[in-house]
């Protein structure tokens, strides 16, 4: 049954996820035979809309496409709500191959031009929907033809209206932080290798160490950031907010692909969150969706009822002293 409430994504750079499965090892120069192809319209905002549609959650998929683009045909046939800015050429083709225990390899294409025509119309849908919207949610690659500093300016217009979580990497991720003191978004989503491209780390070394990837997420909430969930792969993931932070382990899970694990875990909390939760229970749901997504193949999407929290362990972790502190004073 539908909600009142709703999510708005935001797929700047959408792609049909292509997924080759193996059957042995990825060998380099090797002649492989598949054992099955799999094609999905996705992008992170989309895989969001998806998760929304099978939750039962209101949503509007936003992104730059042509009427006709075979993508677009997929979204009505998932029935996902969205509204198109139109853009020329086709939306690009993402391929993962994905081996048998679960190790993913992603090849993705830079994706088609995007003018100052198309930003400007997409930025003006999102500021129309997020009068609505409980959230707006701005996920993936920015497409070429955006400025690098492209999210940081829709923040900045959209949290005015309503609340807006963003997951991103590389130059648009180092764009948005260096601008936070004016374009601080309510959630931010890094994985363990974008927490340490900000937080000058190693990013295997944060994702085993959830104290550490917690301590680094602090600094984002010190500088303006009202909640960071930090998805550590098999190590879970880390939710820190100026109340505290919280690890949390996931349930044993046989790792089929790997692909949309993290936009599942945003939508996880953000689906706690709708639901009134505690923060402790909002990051049990979204380990619990993030592991639910790994343990399917492709960019499959978890229902509700692929989803346990019951078995995700969660913990309070230590402030920093210097943190401490400043709360004494």
């Amino acid at each position: 049954m539908t909600t009142s409430h709703c999510i708005v994504t935001l797929t700047a750079n959408p792609s049909i996820d292509r997924t080759l499965t193996l059957g042995s090892p990825l060998q380099r120069g090797a002649v492989h035979r598949l054992e099955s192809v799999s094609s999905q319209a996705g992008g992170k905002g989309v895989n969001i809309s998806r998760a929304c549609v099978a939750a039962g959650v209101d949503t509007v998929a936003v992104l730059p496409a042509a009427g006709d683009d075979p993508f677009v045909h997929e979204l009505m046939a998932g029935e996902i709500s969205h509204r198109l800015v139109h853009s020329d050429g086709l939306v690009r083709v993402n391929l993962t191959v994905t081996e048998p225990d679960g190790t993913t390899t992603k090849l993705n294409s830079p994706g088609p031009q995007v003018g100052p025509i198309a930003l400007a119309g997409l930025a003006a849908t999102l500021h129309e929907l997020a009068v609505r919207a409980d959230w707006v949610v701005l996920a993936g690659s920015l497409p070429p033809g955006a400025p690098l500093a492209w999210y940081a300016e829709l923040v900045t217009d959209l949290r005015r209206h309503t609340r807006v979580a963003v997951d991103t990497s590389d130059a648009p991720l180092r764009a948005l932080v260096e601008r936070l003191d004016v374009a601080a978004p309510h959630v931010m989503k890094p994985n363990g290798e974008e927490l340490a491209s900000f937080a000058d780390g190693d990013g295997r070394l944060l994702e085993a160490d959830p104290q550490a990837a917690a301590d680094a997420a602090r600094t984002l909430v010190e500088r303006g950031v009202e909640t960071v969930l930090a998805t550590l792969g098999a190590h879970g993931a880390v939710l820190v907010n100026a109340d505290g932070g919280w690890h949390a382990a996931p349930p044993r899970t046989e790792v089929v692909s790997t692909v949309g694990a993290g936009d599942s875990s945003l939508f996880g909390y953000l689906l706690g969150e709708l639901r009134g939760h505690e923060p402790a229970e909002r990051l049990a749901l979204a380990v619990a969706y993030g592991s639910a997504a790994a343990g399917l193949p492709g960019t499959t999407i978890p229902r509700p009822d692929q989803v346990d929290p019951r078995g995700v362990q969660v913990r309070e972790l230590r402030r920093p002293i210097h943190h401490q502190q400043k709360i004494d004073r």
